[in-house]
């Protein structure tokens, strides 16, 4: 594919660059996909008390929405290599939106629980925007075009907090009751879903030269044999599960903790429902510039050190962000909490930037299939610390409630609360110290000579942003 197509600078006013253009309308597509995906999180009460979820239920939704979308990203990837990320995209919007519609019409637990499973495959979106803006931008501004499309997509699993209500509140203004209204909200959701499919359709090409489609008419793209051969050689390359796992300490960490931050909040410092709903929301949108810092940062690295640089930099902001949850997670005075809880925020969202700052140079031939597997790894990470603080919470609960059985209800529940708040606690230890010790891992990530000197930015030689 030729370099010297591809954007050299993330002008986002350009939006008639090819390039720019894609970068707009896939950050876009992944906020709207990001939004459906979390989109029933608002209304999880009115769910509760509308299909009459258990706990254990509840835990297992949360649970199976990022389980799906292991299996998808792990798929999407490679279909990006070999059919294009403008097709995969569409048919992942428009395939998506239908359980997103019809999650609207569930009436028992166990449809509830398959849409939240089938819900999750849109989180594959993040492996086609990771890939399509890095076959767009050159190596000099690929690592801050990437993470700055991604977090603005993330930007979608904090604005359902504000938009899912007020989608609510316009329905229940046509007179529809409350307690039904997040039926609709949802069937509104996909109904986004599938328009944006279309715009992806109309609107974008695979590279800055054409479409895949195109380019193999006329002999510009690899042949089947030399694709299976370089997905081999993907699942070959240590530095490709290394990623896969520094991906789960980041992205993972960050899906878990703020999916259980807002019940540890009130159980651990007393916070209103509201209060800790807020706070959550807040670090969730540091989105829109935390994680561009991350692939900023890899790519000033990288100019500085070379790909190396860019690992290093990876290990860095890892091991901050471990050892900054490790704190949070034994102090019990609120202001220094959410000092550290900033700390963490704005480290785990750098690190995922930093992480795709390194992808896009492990195998040129392969991005797609690469993006799928270390995407795949957050959400790993994120079942694997779900399970650690679903296990460590119901035993800890449990126990709290036989012990003071006796003692009625408001003592028992008191109980109850402190015993989770400690559980969750000791979990957030537990997983920060892993982090840390992932960010060591990462450091065996190594790269050529030749790879470096194939990967040296050369601004001056490439051409215009087209």
């Amino acid at each position: 594919m030729n370099t010297s197509s591809k954007a050299t600078k993330l002008d986002l006013l350009n939006v008639k660059s090819t390039p720019i253009r894609t970068f707009w309308i896939t950050s876009i597509a992944f906020f709207i996909c990001f939004f459906a995906w979390f989109g029933i999180v608002p209304f999880m009460p009115d769910v509760v008390k509308d299909l009459g979820l258990t706990p254990s239920q509840k835990w297992n939704s949360i649970i199976l929405a990022v389980t799906g979308t292991v299996f998808a990203r792990l798929l999407i990837g490679k279909l990006c290599d070999k059919y294009g990320p403008r097709i995969c995209y569409t048919y992942l919007l428009i395939i998506g939106a239908i359980p997103v519609i019809l999650i609207g019409f569930v009436q028992t637990p166990l449809q509830f629980l398959i849409c939240r499973l089938f819900i999750g495959f849109i989180g594959a979106s993040f492996v086609i925007t990771q890939f399509h803006t890095s076959i767009m931008f050159a190596p000099n501004i690929v690592g801050t075009a990437n993470a700055t499309s991604a977090g603005w997509g993330n930007l979608g699993g904090g604005a359902n907090r504000l938009g899912m209500p007020l989608i609510a509140a316009a329905v229940i203004s046509f007179g529809i009751a409350d307690d039904i209204a997040w039926r609709y909200s949802m069937v509104i959701a996909g109904i986004i879903c599938f328009s944006m499919g279309l715009v992806y359709y109309f609107f974008t090409q695979d590279t800055p030269e054409g479409n895949f489609s195109e380019l193999k008419k006329a002999g510009k793209m690899p042949t089947l044999k030399k694709d299976e051969a370089s997905f081999t050689s993907v699942l070959k390359d240590y530095r490709v599960w290394i990623l896969f796992m520094v991906y789960a300490a980041c992205f993972g960490m960050e899906l878990t903790v703020y999916g259980t931050m807002d019940d540890y909040l009130q159980n651990r410092f007393g916070l209103e429902r509201s209060t800790a709903g807020n706070l959550v929301l807040s670090f969730a949108l540091m989105n829109i510039f935390a994680r561009t810092l991350g692939g900023y940062f890899g790519d000033k690295f990288g100019k500085l050190k070379g790909l190396r640089g860019r690992v290093i930099f990876l290990a860095v902001i890892l091991a901050i962000e471990g050892i900054v949850l490790s704190i949070f997670s034994t102090t019990t005075s609120l202001a220094v909490g959410i000092l550290f809880l900033v700390a963490f925020s704005l480290s785990v969202q750098m690190a995922e930037g930093a992480t795709f700052s390194v992808v896009p140079f492990i195998n040129k031939k392969a991005i797609g299939s690469i993006s799928g597997i270390v995407g795949a790894g957050g959400n790993v990470g994120a079942f694997l610390a779900a399970i650690l603080l679903k296990s460590k919470s119901a035993v800890a609960e449990s126990e709290a409630i036989s012990a003071n059985a006796g003692l009625g209800e408001e003592a028992t529940k008191a109980a109850q609360t402190l015993a989770s708040a400690g559980a969750v606690s000791s979990a957030y230890f537990v997983i920060g110290t892993l982090v840390a010790v992932t960010a060591l891992v990462s450091l065996t990530i190594k790269f050529s000579t030749s790879e470096e000197t194939e990967n040296k930015p050369k601004v001056a030689l490439s051409g215009a942003d087209k």
